[in-house]
């Protein structure tokens, strides 16, 4: 059995793994679900007032994950969606984990490729320089573009209402747009050819349109240090939502079983 943490995206919680847990658990796998600094409290809670989130940091919240995974009695598998992905990217990169699975993740800095889908789905967070400093957030429409779109609008809607917040604003602006322009190893850097990291796979969604296959495949293709394991895989009709649209278990049981065989 293997303990396994699961790390959320932004503009959702730790409930967004709320059908992963009982489904490992079941398997008789430990699993543990930490948020970022601030995400602690509930979905509804942090639409009333979302401003415990909206300074949090990225050396912050590695460094909270850090602390939870070090505490543990083994190395972790670690399973990041989307900026969980990143953060999963930095973690493995700083020693932890016996393997790491990111799902639709956002890339680290260097990566870049910027499909139109992508451009769209977080101009809505990029049309406005002042949300550089607060905690921003998608409209129903909005949020069904970018995470929802192979899903019917009933229940695009019905994904937004249990799952959606605002988020970060600072972090789509700084890490999303200006860190490759920024002189410097920015907070997301990542060293591609450390060879000390622990086997890595990429798993992304064909009809994702805020992290396109693109993306995750670029990203898969930087890491180049010898000796190690880097794996991407493509589901072609799945969208940056699947770690919970129907035959999310599919996914699961993938990222799991490719973890299992590569963990070191």
């Amino acid at each position: 059995m293997s303990t396994i943490v699961l790390v959320h995206g932004l503009w959702v919680t730790s409930r967004s793994w709320e059908h992963w847990v009982p489904y490992f658990e079941a398997q008789g796998h430990t699993v543990l679900t930490p948020t970022y600094p601030g995400f602690e409290v509930e979905v509804e809670a942090l639409r009333a007032d979302p401003t415990p989130i909206a300074t949090v940091t990225v050396p912050e919240t590695v460094a909270h994950l850090e602390k939870v995974i070090a505490a543990l009695p083994e190395k972790p598998i670690i399973m990041g969606h989307s900026f969980g992905g990143t953060l999963t990217q930095l973690l493995l990169d700083r020693g932890h984990g016996a393997a790491g699975v990111v799902i639709n993740s956002a890339p680290p800095e260097g990566i870049r490729v910027n499909p139109p889908s992508q451009i769209k789905s977080l101009f809505p967070i990029l049309n406005n320089p002042a949300k550089r400093h607060r905690a921003a957030g998608f409209t129903p429409e909005q949020f069904h573009y970018a995470f929802t779109n192979t899903l019917p609008e009933e229940e695009a809607r019905a994904a937004y209402d249990r799952y959606a917040i605002a988020a970060p604003g600072s972090w789509v602006w700084s890490y999303g747009l200006l860190a490759n322009f920024t002189p410097g190893k920015q907070e997301t850097w990542v060293d591609f050819r450390n060879e000390g990291r622990a086997p890595l796979l990429f798993i992304a969604g064909g009809k994702d349109h805020i992290m396109p296959a693109s993306v995750n495949r670029s990203n898969a293709h930087h890491y180049k240090a010898s000796g190690t394991v880097t794996d991407f895989h493509e589901f072609p009709e799945r969208s940056h939502w699947t770690c919970a649209e129907p035959g999310w278990e599919q996914v699961a049981d993938y990222a799991l079983d490719w973890a299992q065989r590569h963990a070191v």
